[in-house]
């Protein structure tokens, strides 16, 4: 297949092409615009330094490449700062995917991977803090109203144009590098907490935060389900194959059905990088609820996803190591 990754020089594309390109049978196209992303983390096809802003520049590109398959990553991700920003996301996330989404159906490119995110779901109700794709939506900041706008695009697209067939992949807290150590996460300035922890053990960063120990969990501290990136970057070419072999559009989440609290990701980092470095409580943070976890078994039953690295020890590993490389 001629597939375009959107975002492909950032950390979860990079991963997705790493894989597409182990796999000799593909042609990939890399567009992005290098803002937050690394051109050295790709590894494999053909590199197009550009913005999705630039409507008649990307129209060129897809009338240049007769692509068969988008695979969308490029987006803008910090909840606080779309909080204080929200023109950025709606922007950045939500008008800029539906442009795209224009090109693939003016230029017949008709299946579709979309990256989104569980932070849709926002705060449920009572103790169901395991949320399967039908649970309420109701998002707490407008990174999540960002993406859920793009999501409805995306339907109601498929629903005017039927041969246009997309699958959206709702993911949960993603973490973890390659673990052959050839790529990891190179955000500046992260706020993710695997990335964060893994910085401080480094002694990258003098000491971190924890935002709030009083919520309504087993240590008061937020719950949250973490996905190993290069199982995420699997769960993209079991879409990809999905749509291939006549799957219907729908949309999945990508976690592992279980989840751990602030506490425990640290104190797991502590222990696989042996530094009992320094952590500082302070209030919440403005738009993260307190617990969220996947119910995963649609993507397991319709894609036949098997994880292979759902593991706190390995993940809070393969992102340590690659803290001590890039140091």
């Amino acid at each position: 297949m001629n597939i375009l990754v959107t975002g492909g020089a950032g950390y979860i594309g990079s991963h997705l092409v790493k894989q597409l390109g182990e796999d000799t049978q593909h042609n990939i196209t890399v567009l992005d615009n290098l803002v937050t992303g690394f051109e050295e983390a790709i590894l494999y096809g053909k590199f197009i330094n550009a913005d999705l802003s630039d409507f008649d520049k990307i129209d060129k590109i897809f009338e240049e490449n007769k692509f068969d398959a988008v695979i969308h990553f490029a987006a803008s991700l910090v909840v606080p700062e779309s909080i204080t920003n929200p023109l950025k996301y709606y922007l950045n996330n939500t008008s800029n995917t539906a442009n795209l989404i224009k090109c693939c159906v003016k230029h017949n490119v008709n299946r579709f991977i979309f990256s989104s995110t569980a932070a849709i779901y926002g705060e449920q109700e009572g103790d169901k803090i395991v949320v399967t794709e039908e649970s309420p939506t109701g998002a707490l900041n407008p990174y999540g109203t960002s993406k859920q706008m793009s999501e409805t695009i995306l339907k109601d697209t498929s629903i005017a144009h039927p041969e246009f067939k997309h699958v959206i992949l709702r993911y949960f807290n993603v973490a973890g590098c390659s673990v052959d150590g050839k790529i990891g996460q190179n955000t500046a300035n992260a706020t993710v907490l695997v990335k964060v922890a893994a910085e401080t053990a480094s002694n990258q960063r003098e000491k971190m935060y924890i935002f709030g120990d009083n919520y309504p969990t087993k240590d008061g501290t937020c719950i949250r389900d973490y996905i190993h990136v290069e199982d995420l970057a699997t769960a993209h070419i079991d879409a990809l194959n999905y749509l291939q072999n006549g799957g219907q559009s729908d949309l999945f989440n990508c976690g592992y059905g279980e989840g751990y609290t602030v506490y425990e990701v640290i104190n797991m980092m502590k222990k696989v990088s042996g530094n009992d470095f320094e952590v500082e409580m302070q209030g919440r943070r403005e738009g993260d609820p307190s617990a969220l976890i996947a119910n995963n078994s649609k993507i397991t039953n319709a894609m036949h996803w098997k994880p292979r690295y759902n593991d706190l020890e390995l993940i809070c590993k393969t992102a340590y190591e690659w803290e001590m490389k890039r140091k």
